[in-house]
This record gives structure tokens, C-alpha cells and sequence, in this order.
């Protein structure tokens, strides 16, 4: 049987952290910067970790 593809969006977007959590960017911080809060462009510049619902689908496509 070969072997399992990473999926090429996934392993762009999601990193592991050294206790195995999935680190992930937020969204909404790439373009249209002028009409979004100075507060609102800061929080979305730190990284937050992939809810526990969606941990499973995320490994299933990072082949973990």
C-alpha cells in the first residue's frame, strides 16, 4: 500500500507544538486592512490552538 499524502493546505496553515497541540493562524489578517481596528488587527496577530472538536480532522489531513 503507499503511502499517505499530508494534505499541501494543511501543512501551510497548522503547526505542532512540542506538547503535540496544533498551533493555527487567524484568519482575517492578510488584506482590507484599513477598515479593521488597530485593536482587532493585534489580536488576530497571535496564534491560537485548534479546538478540541476539530483536532481529529486536522491530524487526519496532516497524516499525524
Amino acid at each position: 500500500m503507499p503511502k499517505m499524502k499530508t494534505n499541501s493546505g494543511a501543512k501551510k496553515r497548522f503547526a505542532l507544538t512540542g506538547t503535540g497541540k496544533i498551533k493555527r493562524k487567524h484568519a482575517f489578517k492578510s488584506h482590507i486592512l484599513t477598515k479593521k481596528t488597530t485593536k482587532q488587527k493585534r489580536n488576530l496577530t497571535h496564534a491560537g490552538l485548534v479546538n478540541a472538536a476539530d483536532v481529529k480532522n486536522v491530524k487526519a489531513l496532516l497524516v499525524i
